[in-house]
């Protein structure tokens, strides 16, 4: 792989309440043959995310066409499971209609924070959601004890699959308690009600991974291919060599890996919006061109940009 990056495509001026920071999580939806629409999280005064989006030209996603002026997605009423936030994970057509697979955010005193995956439809691209259900899709359980989140779906004839992350742990470094979390792999008949077996796709490499942020999957020359975001536990927020970067797998059937982080092909910048970090990727095919879209430093808040797959 050699990406060729071509710099910074959006990022929110702060000047609505519903979006004061960060453009975070981006994901690539085809609109039609000229048009992506860019979806994202962005945060309130409080950190809350809500989901919103961008359209953008394929061919050039520095050139955008139109920025929606609300949030298509909000956080839930309080006590419900995602009454601190929903974060765009992936979306997937089926039925004409757009399913927005999405992660919840509860605080929590303990750890900062929960996360379980829930699940929203739109019948116009995206313009309104409606969420399916009152509670999750995906939530903790005996083989994912802390929380689950960022679902990457794909749907094959009548399997749905799902690579998504699993957090196995907490421990408390430097006064703050840091989450481990591997991606693990589920599947479903529906897209609704899944199936896990705690089968693990990608997992810690404990000194070097701690985690593993937001799994994207696609299919190319009949390998799966996964772009991932590694990181280690300490010190990733500002330390350019702990914090998070751009990692790439393959599997010839999908549940099983093998990480070619060393081909990955895309690096930091020696300053600049991705200096400190790359992370959180979105990949689009457009005129045989591969378009990667990804987030910088401050885990988004420096916006997303792009980069291109040279020949």
């Amino acid at each position: 792989m050699n990406w060729e990056k071509k710099g910074l495509i959006f990022k929110p001026k702060g000047n609505l309440l519903w979006s004061k920071s960060h453009a975070q999580v981006p994901f690539a939806y085809p609109l039609n043959n000229d048009t992506i629409r860019i979806f994202y999280a962005t945060r309130d005064e409080n950190s809350a995310s809500s989901t919103s989006f961008i359209d953008v030209e394929a061919s050039n996603p520095s050139k955008i066409k139109y920025i929606h002026d609300k949030p298509v997605l909000k956080k839930g009423k309080r006590g419900s499971f995602d009454d601190s936030g929903t974060m765009p994970s992936w979306f997937v057509e089926h039925d004409e209609k757009l399913y927005l697979y999405y992660t919840a955010w509860n605080k929590s005193e303990e750890a900062s924070y929960r996360l379980s995956i829930g699940i929203a439809v739109s019948e116009d691209k995206g313009l309104n959601f409606t969420k399916l259900f009152k509670g999750p899709i995906l939530d903790r359980n005996m083989h994912d004890p802390i929380w689950v989140g960022q679902p990457c779906v794909m749907k094959e004839n009548k399997k749905w699959r799902m690579w998504y992350l699993s957090c196995e742990k907490i421990e408390v470094i430097d006064n703050h308690p840091e989450p481990f979390y591997n991606v693990k792999y589920a599947e479903s008949e529906d897209g609704i009600n899944w199936i896990r077996q705690n089968k693990v796709s990608i997992d810690f490499d404990f000194g070097t991974i701690d985690a593993i942020g937001r799994p994207c999957v696609y299919k190319e020359n009949g390998k799966y291919k996964m772009l991932h975001s590694n990181r280690k536990a300490i010190g990733y927020r500002t330390n350019k060599k702990a914090s998070y970067a751009i990692g790439y797998s393959e599997s010839k059937d999908g549940i099983n890996w093998e990480r070619k982080d060393d081909i990955v092909g895309i690096t930091k910048s020696e300053n600049g919006w991705d200096s400190i970090m790359n992370e959180y990727c979105t990949t689009y095919l457009h005129n045989s061109v591969r378009y990667l879209i990804y987030n910088g430093n401050g885990f988004g808040k420096s916006g997303f940009g792009y980069a291109v797959l040279k020949k």
